[in-house]
C-alpha cells in the first residue's frame, strides 16, 4: 500500500529524472535541431517521454487516497477497496497477462534465454562501421556527421576485423556489402537463440522491454533500463566511424588495440549492469504470474 503523499512525491521525482534526460530533446525538437547521440533513445523507440514520465508502481502496488482515481483510469489498472472512502488502484495483472499473453511469454524466452549465455565482448562495436561500409556506393546514415577517417578509412577497418554481430535490429541496417562479411546472419527468427548479453544493442533494448510491460514493471525500473540504454548509446558512437568531437565526444579508436581493450572494458560493465536489470525484469514477469494466480 502506498499513502497518497507518498506517491505523489515520487511521481514528481520520477518526472523531475526523466526532464534531465528529454527537456534538451523537445527544445531542439521544438527548434528544429538534432543531436547525434543523445535524440537515439526518443527517436528509435516508441516510447515517448510523456509517457516516460508517468510513474507507475508496478504490480502488486496499491496507490491509496484521492490521487489514485487518476491512475484507475489508466490502460490496465483496476480500483481496490483499500478501507478508505477513496478507494485504491492497482495493476488489473490478471487482465495484463491475458491481452498481452504473446507479448509477455516472447520477452520471458529471449531475456531469459540471453541471461543464460556468457557475454561475448570481441565485436568492437564494429556493426556501426558495417552500417557505412562503402558508402560512396550506398550513401552514409547519418550523414549530417562526417566520418571520423573517411570512407576509405572506415572501410578499410571493416575489412581488416572479425565482425561478428549477434543482434538482427543492427545487422539489419548494414549496407549490402558488409551484410556477406558478418560471420553470422542474424534474423528476427532467430533472435531468441542468437541474442547474448555481451551486445550493446541488446542491452539497450532492455528498455523497449521494460515499456512494453508496463504497467506491471515500476516506473523505477523503467528509468534504469532507460538509463544503461542512455549510456550505452554514448559508448557506441563514440566507438563509431563518425567524428563527434563538434558535440563534444571523444573517440574510442577500435582501430587500435588500445581502443578495443577500452571498448571491451566498457562493454564488460555495461554486460554485467543488463544482467541484473534482466533478472530484475524477469522477476517481475514472475510476480505477474503469482499474483494472477493468488
Amino acid at each position: 500500500m502506498i499513502p497518497e503523499h507518498e506517491h505523489r512525491e515520487r511521481a514528481a521525482a520520477h518526472q523531475r529524472a526523466v526532464a534531465g534526460y528529454a527537456d534538451a530533446f523537445l527544445a531542439r525538437r521544438h527548434a528544429g535541431e538534432k543531436h547525434p547521440v543523445e535524440d537515439f533513445l526518443f527517436t528509435y523507440y516508441s516510447h515517448s517521454p510523456g509517457q516516460l514520465s508517468r510513474w507507475h508502481p508496478g504490480a502488486g502496488m496499491v496507490l491509496e487516497g484521492a490521487g489514485a482515481s487518476e491512475a484507475a483510469g489508466w490502460k490496465f489498472y483496476t480500483t481496490v477497496d483499500d478501507g478508505t472512502a477513496a478507494g485504491g488502484a492497482t495493476v488489473d495483472v490478471g487482465r495484463f497477462r491475458e491481452e498481452r499473453a504473446s507479448m509477455i511469454g516472447f520477452a520471458r524466452r529471449l531475456l531469459s534465454a540471453t541471461a543464460a549465455r556468457p557475454a561475448q565482448l570481441g565485436c568492437f562495436g564494429l556493426h556501426e562501421w558495417a552500417m557505412v561500409y562503402r558508402s560512396e556506393q550506398h550513401g552514409q546514415r547519418h550523414d549530417e556527421v562526417p566520418l571520423r577517417l573517411g570512407a576509405a578509412g572506415t572501410d578499410a577497418v571493416v575489412e581488416e576485423q572479425n565482425i561478428r554481430c549477434t543482434h538482427f535490429d543492427a545487422f539489419r541496417f548494414y549496407t549490402p556489402s558488409a551484410r556477406p562479411l558478418n560471420a553470422l546472419q542474424p534474423t528476427r527468427e532467430t533472435q531468441v537463440e542468437m541474442e547474448q548479453p555481451g551486445c550493446l544493442h541488446a542491452n539497450m533494448d532492455l528498455y523497449k522491454w521494460a515499456y512494453k510491460l508496463i504497467p506491471a514493471v515500476s516506473a523505477d525500473l523503467l528509468l534504469d533500463c532507460f538509463d544503461l540504454a542512455w549510456r550505452i548509446r554514448e559508448l557506441d558512437m563514440r566507438a563509431s566511424p563518425y567524428d563527434l568531437s563538434d558535440w563534444g565526444y571523444e573517440p574510442v579508436r577500435i582501430e587500435t588495440p588500445a581502443g578495443r581493450a577500452e571498448y571491451a572494458r566498457a562493454q564488460r560493465g555495461f554486460s554485467e549492469e543488463a544482467q541484473r536489470l534482466r533478472e530484475r525484469l524477469l522477476a517481475v514477469l514472475d510476480a505477474v504470474d503469482e499474483l494472477a494466480e493468488a
